[in-house]
């Protein structure tokens, strides 16, 4: 039995213990803070089809989406808040409505399920919109959980096959021998392995530098605004067509657009910021502001209504927008399953399945070639 040493307990780090100790692999999982403390604990949980533009991530997404469905039969989804909320993008132009009428004809065609609306649908299926926009796009695909639970959930069955997991514990740095990894150097010792994988988050790049391989993985930060509990005003996760540019976008600058969804215990959670200023977690008022107008704009109702807090999270972006998964070439036995950005819960069940499948041998769900490591890694000199 294989023996692999996943490197953080945030979703993805979750993920690929779960389906690493399901396919029968020794399982330890190492993180320096606590279970979610990280990027996961900062995320909305949102699990999104209708974000994704035709390609690898959304061939990555349509299989995790499954596997989410099957992790909520398996580990009962109620205990991680799985629920099919849908989501609907709104455009405040004809232009822009066009423009998002094409973007889900693509999608439709590699098997997103999406309904086009019109000015009337629109306000069906979310009364309190803005009475200025011109059309959206529904989404019943859609899906959301609570992060931290879900990460929480998933690590508490691998306990059940057997795999440890320590928090606490910060890797320090690689053990090869004949050039290969066979463990870690961490805060409490070495820690033996066969394979290591680097589930780090927006601290990938800083593990993978340790252990001997960096990938440029950047933090990339960004605001989530909660309101005090209100009635449930807002049914879907709701979001300009522009979200999607500036998910791709590689500005280094401010960039927003408003995203806002209600939750079960009735807070109304605002974003979408995104911004590379290091791991400075300073809260901006601007862009509070900014976040705040966007939305009323979006949802006139919210206008009169007090915010509860704002918190900071760090996306791990990679630069080409595509996270990296999979064997690194410099240093064997090292494996790399980071760089998602602002879709690594989304993305995390077939991440994990990726990385148990390329470490046991097994045929893969989706082609691992174009989240390869490989790809970011410069000519030999």
């Amino acid at each position: 039995m294989a023996r692999v040493v996943v490197v953080g307990a945030g979703i993805v780090g979750a993920a690929c213990a779960f389906y690493g100790a399901r396919a029968g692999l020794e399982i330890t999982v190492l993180e320096r803070g606590a279970v979610a403390a990280g990027t996961t604990g900062a995320g909305e949980g949102n699990l999104l089809l209708s974000d994704k533009a035709a390609g690898p991530e959304l061939q990555l997404a349509l299989r995790s989406s499954a596997l989410w469905s099957e992790l909520g039969e398996e580990l009962d989804g109620e205990a991680f808040e799985l629920e099919r909320k849908g989501g609907v993008v709104v455009a405040s132009s004809a232009d822009a409505l066009t423009a998002l009428r094409d973007f889900a004809a693509e999608q439709r065609a590699l098997g997103v399920d999406s309904e086009p609306l019109d000015h009337t649908q629109l306000h069906e299926v979310e009364p309190h919109l803005s009475r200025a926009l011109a059309g959206g796009a529904f989404y019943p695909g859609d899906l959301q959980v609570q992060p931290m639970l879900a990460a929480a959930t998933l690590l508490a069955a691998v306990r059940g096959y057997g795999a440890v997991i320590r928090t606490g514990v910060e890797v320090t740095g690689s053990v090869l021998t004949g050039g290969r990894l066979s463990g870690v150097r961490t805060s409490a010792g070495v820690v033996s392995a066969d394979y290591v994988v680097n589930a780090a988050g927006t601290w990938g790049g800083q593990v993978s530098a340790r252990l001997g391989a960096e990938v440029p993985i950047l933090p990339r930060r960004g605001f989530v605004l909660v309101t005090e509990p209100l009635p449930r005003v807002i049914r879907h996760k709701v979001y300009s067509a522009d979200y999607v540019a500036n998910v791709a976008s590689d500005n280094e600058g401010l960039e927003t657009s408003p995203v806002v969804e209600g939750t079960r215990s009735g807070t109304v959670l605002i974003g979408a910021s995104r911004e590379r200023v290091g791991f400075d977690r300073t809260i901006s008022i601007p862009v509070v502001r900014q976040l705040a107008a966007q939305a009323v704009a979006l949802f006139p109702v919210l206008a009169a209504i007090n915010l509860m807090r704002v918190y900071a999270g760090f996306r791990p972006y990679c630069p080409d927008h595509l996270p990296v998964i999979g064997a690194d070439p410099r240093v064997p036995g090292l494996l790399h399953a980071c760089g998602h950005e602002g879709a690594g819960i989304g993305l995390a069940p077939a991440t994990g399945e990726l990385i148990a499948g390329l470490i046991t041998g097994q045929p893969t769900s989706v082609d691992p070639k174009p989240f390869s490591p490989e790809r970011l890694i410069g000519p030999a000199t």
